[in-house]
């Protein structure tokens, strides 16, 4: 004989797997979102990528896709920056005077007072053919660590701003030593001659001095100057 309760108790199964199916889907979503987020900012854990990223908890992670004698060529998913930017006769007082705006943020100056961690590497945007003893405007920018990749407070100095670097391939010529004004010139002027000899094309409007060192590390320094692929890459020969 049919009994009341067996169809209570079934109702009862029911609500509880459609509830816990419910639990489920929000758990399977949340991973994806989570991973999602994670693939777009590849921030982490600084012995990953490089052996010379060494004084930040983390650093700018990529993907090698080749290197020889002259330079290499790298991928970098999009990611998340803290950006000023400083006019000057000279890039190395634009440097000074935009990375003491980019300190101040990191160390508490934004609207939640948080005390932000350092990250490798700091960048300067620098236009190429600058005329000679005329001001030009440098653009510098600090990576923000994975957790604030997505949601950084808000700086209080209005100069300072977020910017986001999109997915992208880079050439990359690596040096030693102190990256002043002339150095690095130099060392951009020597990869695009790489590059043109190589017959690869590449954004000639501006390129990046990178630094992961801090002032006080005084040996072993690690600097690197980029230019942004256009096109399919052209890999460095090999000897």
């Amino acid at each position: 004989m049919w009994q009341p309760s067996g169809l209570c108790k079934s109702l009862d199964n029911l609500r509880r797997r459609t509830a816990f199916s419910s639990k489920m889907n929000c758990l399977v979503v949340a991973v994806v979102l989570l991973f999602s987020f994670t693939a777009d900012a590849r921030v982490g854990n600084s012995s990953e990528p490089t052996s010379y990223c060494t004084e930040t908890k983390e650093c700018l992670l990529f993907d090698l896709i080749c290197k020889g004698d002259e330079y290499e060529v790298r991928h970098y998913d999009a990611t998340k920056w803290v950006t000023t930017e400083a006019e000057s006769m000279f890039k190395d007082v634009a440097k000074m005077i935009a990375f003491r705006k980019l300190y101040k943020y990191i160390t508490g100056e934004n609207e939640a007072g948080a005390k932000i961690d350092m990250t490798a590497p700091v960048i300067t945007k620098v236009e190429e053919e600058t005329p000679l003893l005329e001001k030009s405007i440098y653009i510098l920018s600090f990576l923000l660590p994975s957790a604030y990749q997505k949601q950084p407070p808000k700086p209080n100095d209005g100069t300072v701003y977020f910017t986001d670097m999109p997915d992208m391939k880079v050439y990359v010529k690596s040096f030693g030593g102190w990256m002043v004004s002339a150095v690095a010139t130099m060392y951009s002027n020597q990869l695009k001659e790489a590059l043109d000899e190589a017959q690869a094309t590449y954004n000639t409007d501006y390129h990046y001095d990178v630094g992961y060192n801090s002032p006080m590390k005084l040996m072993n320094r690690h600097n690197e100057v980029w230019y942004e692929v256009k096109g399919s890459p052209v890999c460095p020969s090999v000897e």
